[in-house]
């Protein structure tokens, strides 16, 4: 066997979730990091993968930790169990998130996790705050919050070295949309979010280059008939891309599904905006320099109750957007692969299931949504033990 050999795997007989749509009982080969191809006849050895579903691995635009670890901890151990965490879940390519902090403190941050982008552990760094209003400031100190002044907001980019991919500010905020024309100058995402922006200002902000809503809905003003807000505005412009958290708390079912009607898939981000405690119990955890009480999976600040993020993974946002919303597999897909990746300028190497592709797969059951197994370029991370090989063509 030559090395060739060894480094190839091949999975027959699942559905497989294309750009074009699925393809039932179709093969993937994986050759190295990459996918080699489809199709062709079933050969002894190939993992037989009858009743499973393949999907791209999710890519996560914001999150904050997990595994009881914080990305906004400084402390690089945590951020790879935070990463590990939420890859056990099937997202593949993750964005971390910081929360509120001393300026200086989120560029000490910022250093770290700029090492494990250059690891290949993460695809970038998201500043969530100190840039927000302190009417909408959720789960953030008030006291720690800052107005965007573009050298204020310059000095977070420059200090993650040139990963930096988004930066959630309130543009209706003094500098707030001369940082935004900035940020969109250096190839760095401006979105909108924990804002008390009205609808004209948000449209400002969009024509300055903001391009994307921080978990629309939450953390700004909701829809009035004579006050739209920022929610109308983030929704009908086809250059915007919004997030949406699917736990069922942030968001009732019938508010995703009006996202979706109106922006669509292409434009849906789902994200998880996880705290520490996805993949764990409930308990108390640290949420940057704030505490948050997590009770019955839902995370609330110790001291005021807001809701602080989530408890989700975005293995159970798939099955929630398929079994409760009502999406099909290739509308969730879209939204939880191949649009947050072409939104990270990512679109050529992940995404999709693509010959070239890194393969980055998530195997699925084909009844109940279940992750079963998931592979990161190449390597099962999870699962992979669970399938048998085929014995015979």
């Amino acid at each position: 066997m030559t090395t060739a050999d060894r480094d190839r795997t091949s999975l027959a007989n699942a559905r497989l979730v294309l750009p074009g749509g699925g393809v039932e009982g179709d093969r993937i080969a994986v050759q190295g990091e990459r996918i080699a191809g489809f199709g062709g006849a079933t050969e002894p050895g190939d993992l037989d993968l009858t009743g499973h579903t393949v999907v791209p691995g999710f890519v996560d635009l914001h999150v904050h930790g997990g595994g009881g670890a914080s990305y906004a901890s400084g402390i690089a151990e945590e951020a790879l169990l935070a990463a590990r965490t939420h890859l056990d879940h099937g997202t593949t390519t993750t964005v971390a998130s910081t929360v509120t902090g001393e300026i200086d403190d989120l560029a000490r941050q910022a250093h770290v996790l700029s090492e494990l982008v250059e690891d290949g552990v993460l695809a970038g760094i998201h500043f969530e705050g100190p840039f927000i209003s302190h009417n909408r400031c959720g789960a953030h100190r008030p006291d720690l919050l800052r107005d965007p002044d573009p050298a204020l907001v310059r000095k977070l980019v420059d200090a993650a070295r040139g990963h930096a991919k988004m930066v959630t500010l309130a543009p209706e905020l003094p500098g707030g949309l001369d940082s935004v024309r900035m940020l969109a100058d250096l190839g760095v995402i401006a979105a909108v979010g924990h804002t008390d922006s009205d609808y004209a200002t948000t449209l400002e902000a969009i024509d300055a280059g903001a391009t994307v809503a921080t978990h629309l809905f939450n953390a700004m003003p909701g829809i009035a008939h004579r006050a739209p807000g920022p929610i109308v505005a983030l929704l009908e412009d086809e250059r915007v891309t919004v997030e949406l958290i699917n736990d069922g708390v942030h968001l009732h079912p019938s508010v995703l599904d009006l996202a979706y009607g109106t922006a669509g898939p292409s434009r849906v981000a789902l994200i998880t905006d996880a705290m520490g405690a996805a993949g764990m119990g409930d308990g108390l955890y640290p949420l940057g320099p704030l505490q948050v009480q997590v009770t019955d999976g839902v995370a609330r600040l110790v001291e005021g109750g807001a809701i602080a993020g989530s408890t989700l993974t975005l293995d159970v946002a798939f099955k929630r957007s398929v079994t409760v919303n009502g999406l099909t597999i290739d509308q969730t897909v879209e939204s939880l692969s191949a649009t947050p990746a072409r939104l990270l300028g990512l679109a050529d190497s992940i995404g999709s299931l693509e010959t070239g592709k890194l393969a980055d797969l998530v195997v699925l059951d084909s009844d109940s949504y279940d992750l079963v197994a998931v592979m990161r370029r190449g390597r099962w991370v999870r699962g992979g033990e669970t399938f048998s090989t085929v014995k015979s063509a």
